[in-house]
């Protein structure tokens, strides 16, 4: 802290002996011409001195600055570890800790609900990356306009469906433009099941209780994918899923099988029956009547979870993935109930 003020500090005495060497005779009085010839070799040298420690304080600084930032960086992750760690611990569900399987799905027509429907999928990818894991995408349907009409994300790591079973449900954008009342409401249906990881289901699905049908989905390059794509309704339920994503009609068979025998077993823990024959049609809870966020874009910014009345203000924030707090708050509903 002292070196720069000893710097100027020097630098002012050898200007003042400059200005003395200038004005004096130096051969009239060879003594005093030597002592000052003496004493501003003396402050020459202290600044070089003063120079050198300046510069090594301020590649100090720069190191010093270097190590902060790295030891901020390293609290955060391990803020984010442990924040992680907490959160797993309450996973206690019976397919808490398997992967997850996202379905986003159209809630009304038209270009503004398919660029909704494009921020949510981005939202959920984003998530992920941030915990240092990759989201496949099996699935997009894009429209005539190039938006996406759905989109199937699988998320193949460990809690994933533990993290993301809150996300179930409708999720609407809000924009109200110069403080009109009226609001322009995007609408995009959010589906998670559990993707199992590594390990099998233990019940089969008769044939008899099924409906297998396929939709005619296109991809952008026009070619039908509707021999490819299957959809199945599980009968004493009225469930129903498909599956378009994978190379083959068989292939798609087999995980649309797999993502109907997910969703029963969860309706049946939900429902707290023993098997997923003794699911009680008439108790299923309606998805599409369940508002599960709000995110409102105009006249200011801010994010609504229905279910436990957290707000958060940063709506860009949250659309770029920072959903930890939403996701810990539905852990926390789930862990007390």
């Amino acid at each position: 802290m002292l070196a720069p003020t000893a710097l100027e500090h020097e630098e002012a005495r050898r200007i003042k002996q400059e200005e003395m060497i200038h004005e004096c005779n130096l051969w009239e009085d060879p003594a005093k011409s030597n002592e000052i010839l003496i004493k501003l070799a003396g402050s020459a040298k202290a600044i070089d001195a003063l120079k050198d420690l300046k510069y090594k304080l301020v590649e100090m600084e720069a190191i010093n600055y270097r190590l902060f930032k790295q030891a901020y960086t390293a609290s955060l992750d391990v803020r984010k570890l442990l924040d992680q760690y907490e959160m797993s611990r309450l996973l206690k569900g019976p397919y808490d800790k398997q992967g997850a399987c996202v379905v986003i799905r159209a809630g009304s027509k038209g270009l503004n609900h398919e660029i909704w429907r494009e921020e949510l999928l981005n939202m959920y990818v984003k998530w992920a990356e941030k915990l240092g894991y990759k989201g496949r995408l099996v699935e997009k349907h894009t429209s005539m306009h190039g938006g996406i009409e759905s989109a199937t994300i699988e998320f193949e790591f460990e809690c994933a469906y533990g993290y993301l079973s809150g996300e179930r449900g409708i999720h609407h954008k809000i924009n109200s433009q110069n403080g009109s009342v009226h609001h322009e409401v995007t609408t995009a249906y959010v589906d998670v099941v559990p993707l199992f990881l590594g390990t099998g289901f233990d019940f089969q699905i008769d044939d008899e209780e099924l409906i297998v049908s396929c939709s005619p989905s296109l991809l952008r390059d026009g070619k039908s994918r509707t021999e490819m794509t299957v959809c199945l309704q599980h009968i004493p339920t009225g469930i129903s899923v498909q599956s378009s994503g994978e190379r083959s009609h068989f292939a798609n068979k087999v995980k649309a099988h797999n993502r109907l025998k997910a969703k029963l077993l969860v309706i049946a823990e939900e429902q707290k029956v023993c098997d997923v024959s003794s699911i009680r049609r008439a108790d299923i809870v309606d998805e599409w009547q369940k508002e599960t966020r709000r995110y409102v874009s105009q006249p200011y910014k801010l994010v609504q979870d229905v279910r436990t009345g957290i707000e958060l203000p940063d709506l860009n924030s949250i659309l770029d993935g920072n959903i930890n707090t939403l996701i810990g708050a539905h852990i926390n509903i789930r862990h007390t109930e």
